[in-house]
């Protein structure tokens, strides 16, 4: 297939210049262009997978606390205990080894005078909050 000079519709068409002062190009090169398309969707697609992944983690963390929270709130109300729990305010969860149940008391293991009566363990303090569930206090 010969292309004249004359017919200057079919010159954009050609893979090489037809004129002298005409400008030098080359083919695109697809499979490079391909691979350079496919490099920055991966490298999109792990930064939005890794900002995922963050927000998973804050929510398991979220539902971890939760569930702890609802642990010791059924803990507490399996546990005996002959007051009103004012909110915010610690209380010391005992295992009785002769009921074989939990007491909620509002003294410390150090806080009693003759020491923790004889069959008592000290479980953990607790604190009720807002929303009437109780939650494990680190001291």
């Amino acid at each position: 297939m010969r292309i004249e000079d004359t017919d200057p519709d079919r010159h954009n068409a050609i893979e090489y210049p037809m004129e002298v002062g005409a400008p030098k190009f080359a083919p695109v090169p697809i499979r490079e262009e391909k691979d350079k398309a496919i490099n920055v969707a991966r490298a999109h697609a792990n930064q939005e997978y890794e900002r995922i992944m963050e927000q998973a983690a804050v929510l398991m963390r979220q539902a971890k606390a939760l569930q702890a929270r609802l642990d010791a709130t059924e803990m507490v109300h399996a546990a005996k205990f002959s007051f009103s729990p004012v909110y915010g305010k610690k209380y010391y969860l005992y295992q009785d080894q002769s009921l074989g149940s939990y007491r909620l008391v509002q003294n410390s293991p150090s806080e009693w005078s003759c020491g923790v009566p004889a069959g008592w363990s000290f479980c953990q303090v607790v604190r009720k909050l807002g929303d009437s569930t109780w939650e494990v206090v680190e001291d």
